[in-house]
């Protein structure tokens, strides 16, 4: 049975962690589009579709069971009860997200699972069950070294959502993947109204408004993503899924992957104000150096020779600073080092015009 292949796969999964043979194949994919789209259907389909071809055992996670009904209403606010700092729903995703990562952290280190103390997590637990990620096994033996698919079917109508779960892959290195169903406003309109608990008009309407797509140019995260249209019902053998699938269990994210970019940007960051710091304490160098050369009854085309020269001596001691090519002091910090040098060689320039 598929709750069997799922609980042999985590166990399998703990073991290898633990004896560090090799990294668990766990994968997360999104189901993301408005209400209505055909997410929940081709979840279902894929549930028990997967375990049979190509063999992964396979979990489903509906946020609609997972976030209470009541974290849709108005905080309820009283003399003695101040409003909570998020909306119940924002609180109840991010509780949410705290369960999955704990489950996850269980299933990949061995480490415990959470317990009571964690908000959600009963309702998490309940919906783990019935997916067979905590069931006892089932006899599929041969299930254990099957790779896991675990699905997450929500609307996923803003990036940050669809982030906030990518991050996680990447922190335990789990395949990371979304499937964007797209399906004309209208469409979901008339499949909600036939619906035996239909999400209010209104609602649908406003997240049409403010969905955002998979952007894959402004995105690199974003690689593994599947925008298919949704009018008509998609097989849940359909082939571009089930290569997306593949390719983002073949590609597990990285975990702590460094932005170069804002690494880079850091580092131009404290270079310009380490420039500015020893700019600012050179051209004190020289000011003080000019009134000790004025005070020596220096003659004003010296002075004004002895500016330009020491002007001189400063920008090259800055450019040098910008390429890191600062001299070796007692002093660590680079622009504490170039003000140092600095300050003595401008003493050495001044004595030259003075001695004359």
């Amino acid at each position: 049975a598929a709750g069997g292949a799922a609980l042999a796969a985590v166990e399998q999964q703990q073991q290898q962690r633990r004896g560090g043979g090799g990294g668990a194949r766990v994968g997360l994919c999104l189901l993301c589009g408005l209400p209505a789209a055909g997410k929940s259907s081709l979840a279902r389909a894929l549930r028990r579709r997967l375990p049979q071809r190509p063999g992964w055992a396979c979990a489903l996670l509906a946020y609609d069971e997972l976030i209470p009904p009541e974290a849709f209403s108005p905080p309820g606010a009283g003399p003695q009860q101040p409003a909570p700092s998020l909306p119940g729903w924002k609180r109840s995703r991010r509780e949410l997200l705290q369960c999955l990562e704990g489950f996850l952290r269980a299933l990949l280190t061995g480490a415990p699972l959470p317990g009571p103390a964690q908000p959600g997590w009963e309702r998490f637990l309940g919906c783990c069950r019935r997916e067979g990620l905590l069931a006892a096994a089932e006899g599929d033996t041969g299930a254990a070294s099957r790779p896991l698919y675990i699905l997450l079917d929500d609307n996923f109508y803003y990036q940050s959502m669809r982030y906030e779960v990518y991050q996680l892959a990447r922190k335990y290195s789990l395949g990371f993947c979304q499937v964007f169903l797209e399906c004309p406003l209208e469409c979901c309109l008339q499949r909600n109204r036939l619906r035996s608990d239909p999400v209010p008009e209104q609602t649908i309407q406003l997240m049409a408004r403010k969905i955002e797509m998979p952007d894959l140019r402004k995105n690199a995260w974003e690689q593994h993503s599947l925008v298919l249209s949704s009018s008509d019902c998609i097989p849940e053998d359909n082939e571009q899924i089930m290569n997306l699938l593949t390719a983002a269990l073949e590609n597990p994210e990285r975990p702590n992957e460094e932005d170069t970019e804002q690494k880079e940007a850091a580092r131009a960051i404290c270079a310009t104000s380490a420039v500015h710091q020893a700019d600012q304490a050179c051209r004190r160098v020289i000011s003080q150096a000019m009134q000790d050369a004025k005070g020596k009854n220096i003659l004003p085309s010296e002075m004004k020779s002895l500016a330009e020269e020491l002007n001189k001596l400063k920008a090259e001691f800055l450019e040098d600073l910008r390429q890191g090519k600062t001299l070796k002091t007692q002093y660590s910090d680079p622009a504490t080092s170039a003000i140092s040098s600095f300050q003595h060689e401008a003493t050495n320039v001044v004595n030259k015009y003075i001695c004359k």
